[in-house]
């Protein structure tokens, strides 16, 4: 097996989110977010499971840190709770908010950790949603207030922002299928959700311009471009589909290229953009992020929901039914240069959830997780050969730093390199984070 080489100056992260990882949930302040709600909604979440304590982050980050220390992480990526720092979305700052995050950062500069902030990663504030969340325009330009307060609360600390993570999942996930927060089933309030998202991002970069604070800002994607199921005419048009629908209608607008003009007229879509939105959205990013986990063959199906199928897969799957593709990740590094322009690219998610158990070993407590190894030896191979075509991949975070809460799924799945018993909120390092402690030496194969 060949070695993964990668240039001297490559950041090696791992990455978590606020909801996922903090608790605290009603601590110091802080208002509620509409996953605080969602979470009580029967039905909603598996169990019925919720963020309230998850692993306790927000207590135990100096423990945490100093596993990242010893693991040899250089950065970290995190995400600023809005209504920890906002709790009403608009209006009055909640300065104990503001003190957590810059002790969580003061710690992670004297451990020789980057901090690396979103801005969003999906808590928004639950005033906000009550007033229409994503599908208000307001709510992009409240996003643009927050954000000027982080930014003048940690500017000279924080050096890379991120506005939005995974723009398409906040739209899709939670206004098309509803599966997320706020739960809504509604096309027209995907689409709204969908522009107001993409304007929030251009809105917050300019205040970032307009701050004339050091470092840089980007955005987080998590793309779709799938395979064609086969060289037929008609599936690599359902490729194209879905790469416009899941992909483009971000990344267009964002890298300047507007919406895709064929599929906005095919599907008779209409946004609600405004004099000067497509300007503001495609305001110069100076990096962005890739999230990737899977890829799926689609074929194209008249019959099918947008005429487009998703076919089986042969490869492996991991605990959350997704087919492991490490060349979709090289394929889709490689899209995303082209269609980026050629920025600095960081893969700022990517990892394996997998059947973790905690067993005692020469009295000590291990988690054997030799198939999350497997993922992320042939996922970081992908990476050196984007590098080595000339890609400009600066870093790879790991997802997740520690086991968290995922979501609809609760906390059935694990996707962390370190275990959290949520009995007692130990920190177990898996297999996978001495594996990767490893590669960041340089001694990963």
């Amino acid at each position: 097996m060949a070695k993964i080489d990668f240039p001297k100056d490559f950041l090696w992260g791992a990455a978590t989110a606020s909801f996922q990882v903090e608790g605290a949930s009603q601590e110091e302040g802080k208002g509620e977010s509409m996953w605080d709600r969602f979470c009580r909604i029967p039905g909603k979440v598996h169990a019925g499971e919720n963020g309230d304590v998850s692993c306790d982050q927000y207590h135990r980050y100096p423990e945490d840190i100093a596993l990242m220390k010893q693991a040899g992480i250089k950065a970290y990526r995190f995400s600023i709770s809005w209504p920890r720092i906002i709790p009403g979305g608009t209006g009055k700052v909640n300065e104990q908010g503001v003190a957590y995050y810059k002790r969580l950062i003061a710690a992670l500069l004297e451990a020789g950790i980057e901090p690396v902030a979103t801005l969003y990663h999906w808590d928004l504030p639950q005033a906000l949603s009550d007033k229409g969340g994503w599908t208000n325009r307001a709510t992009a330009e409240a996003f643009a207030a927050y954000a000027r307060v982080c930014y003048a609360a940690f500017a000279g600390t924080v050096h890379k922002w991120i506005t939005l993570n995974e723009p398409w999942c906040s739209a899709f996930l939670g206004y098309q299928l509803g599966i997320h927060a706020p739960g809504i089933t509604d096309t027209p309030s995907y689409l709204r959700a969908i522009h107001h998202l993409n304007l929030a991002h251009g809105l917050a970069v300019r205040a970032f311009r307009e701050a004339g604070i050091p470092g840089g800002t980007g955005i987080v994607l998590n793309l779709m471009t799938p395979r064609p199921a086969t060289n037929s005419p008609e599936d690599l048009k359902a490729a194209q589909r879905v790469a416009d629908r899941d992909s483009r209608m971000f990344s267009g607008p964002v890298f300047g290229k507007g919406y895709p003009a064929a599929y906005i007229k095919d599907e008779g879509i209409q946004l609600p953009i405004e004099t000067g939105d497509m300007e503001v959205i495609a305001t110069a990013t100076d990096f962005v992020g890739l999230n990737y986990y899977m890829e799926f063959p689609v074929a194209w199906d008249e019959s099918a929901p947008g005429k487009v199928k998703t076919m089986p897969s042969w490869q492996d799957t991991t605990d959350m039914g997704w087919p492991i593709v490490p060349d979709g990740m090289y394929r889709m590094i490689k899209w995303l240069a082209a269609e980026s322009g050629g920025i600095p690219i960081y893969i700022t998610e990517n990892g394996s959830a997998e059947k973790d158990v905690a067993v005692v070993q020469d009295g000590m407590r291990r988690v054997h997780d030799s198939r999350r190894i497997d993922y992320l030896r042939a996922h970081l191979e992908a990476c050196s050969r984007a590098c080595a075509d000339g890609v400009n991949l600066k870093g790879y975070f790991v997802w997740s730093f520690i086991d968290n809460f995922e979501w609809n799924f609760g906390y059935s799945r694990r996707f962390g390199i370190v275990y959290c018993d949520y009995g007692n909120l130990e920190r177990i390092p898996k297999d996978s984070y001495y594996y990767y402690r490893d590669v960041i030496a340089g001694y990963g194969y």
